[in-house]
This record gives structure tokens, sequence and C-alpha cells, in this order.
């Protein structure tokens, strides 16, 4: 049986959320502007898998109307009551780079309690590419938190600011390998002297996936 939007629509439709999350990964086959405006009901829906599966694919769908997306999203940012939807609608505002929504970004890693929230926020900031970024990814450098410390080193990397070196080389010694794993190739991105430097060093490290990163990114 072909998928259509109308048997699609009747998926989303379907009293079982299994059904609607089945019409939601469908949606993959309907053209974008189509599938835009059939997936907007779903982000309110009253099971959490259905939102977090709508919530998620919106950062490609959302690039028929971003003005739509960042309302959209902005609502779950704050409103929605589960920190995995939250989490998806930061990762969402990153992959479509809102930079209008960073003020938004920043106010609930402050407010929130739920370190996956924050993760998804510094891992977002990356993406989007904003250099206010910077200030708050610093921030997240000196979380007690290795998950947040290794997203906020990745996110640097990508932001592409220099000035991230001198607080990156501080982990070279770090005692978890996957944040030296992350250093390296932040660093790689970096560029600069310095941070040859410093990945030369890791080309021996005690770890055989973080030596052979360094090697590659020499």
């Amino acid at each position: 049986m072909s998928i259509t939007p109308e048997s699609v629509k009747d998926l989303l439709n379907s009293e079982d959320f299994g059904e609607r999350i089945r019409g939601l990964n469908q949606l993959r086959q309907i053209e974008p502007e189509t599938a835009f405006v059939m997936i907007q009901p779903m982000i309110t829906d009253d099971n959490t898998r259905v939102r977090y599966a709508a919530v998620s694919q919106l950062d490609t769908l959302g690039t028929t109307n971003k003005e739509a997306a960042l309302k959209m999203l902005r609502d779950r940012l704050f409103n929605d009551p589960e920190a995995d939807v939250q989490a998806a609608a930061a990762d969402a505002i990153g992959g479509l780079k809102l930079v209008e929504a960073f003020e938004d970004l920043a106010n609930v890693y402050h407010d929130t309690s739920e370190w996956l929230v924050q993760f998804s926020i510094i891992a977002a900031l990356g993406e989007l590419g904003d250099p206010r970024g910077f200030a708050l990814l610093e921030e997240a450098l000196h979380s007690d938190n290795n998950l947040l410390q290794t997203a906020a080193i990745g996110s640097m990397g990508e932001l592409g600011d220099t000035r991230a070196i001198p607080l990156l080389t501080a982990f070279a010694d770090h005692e978890d390998w996957q944040i030296r794993y992350r250093l390296v190739q932040a660093l790689g991105r970096l560029g600069g002297a310095e941070a040859k430097t410093v990945i030369t060093k890791l080309v021996n490290d005690r770890s055989q996936q973080v030596a052979q990163e360094a090697k590659n990114n020499l």
C-alpha cells in the first residue's frame, strides 16, 4: 500500500499512540511543505513519545517555514512538561540555526535543573553559530558534569572562536578519555600553533582512540 497524505493523516488521527508515531515516521516520505502542515497538531499531542517524535522532525521540516517552526519550538522549550521534548526542541533550534532563539536557550539553561536539557542546549550552541554563545559555553566548561563539559568542548570547536584555545588546553590531562577525544577534535577545528602543540602531545595519549584522533588532526 502506497503512502499518501491521506493514509498518513488517518494514522496521525488514530487513538493509538503507536499508530500516531508510525504516521510521524511516514511523514518523512511526504512532500515537506505538506508534511510540515500535518505535523503541527502533533507537537502538542497528549503522549510524550508522540510529541518527542514530532519535535525531533522539525529540524528538517522546519526549513519550509522557519518563523512558524520557531514559534512551536519556543513553546515546547519553555512549556513542555517533559525534559526529553524540551531537549528535542533545543536540538531542532540548533539544527535550524534559529539565532533568534539564543536568549531563550540561555534562559532555559540557567532556569532548568534537567541536565539533559542543559546538554542539548550546549550542543545546540555549536550548530547555532552565534558568537554570543561563547560565554555560556565557557560556563559549561566549568560544570561538574562531564557530559556537559564534553558538549561544551565540541561546541567551542564548532563555534570557531580562537579565544577558546587557552580554555580548552586545560582538559588535555583530563581523566575521561572521551573529553580528551572531543578536545582533539575541537582543537583541530580551531587550528593554530597552540592547538597544534596540545594535539601533538595527545598523539602519545594512553587511549588508543585519542592518540589516533590526534594523528588524524595533525
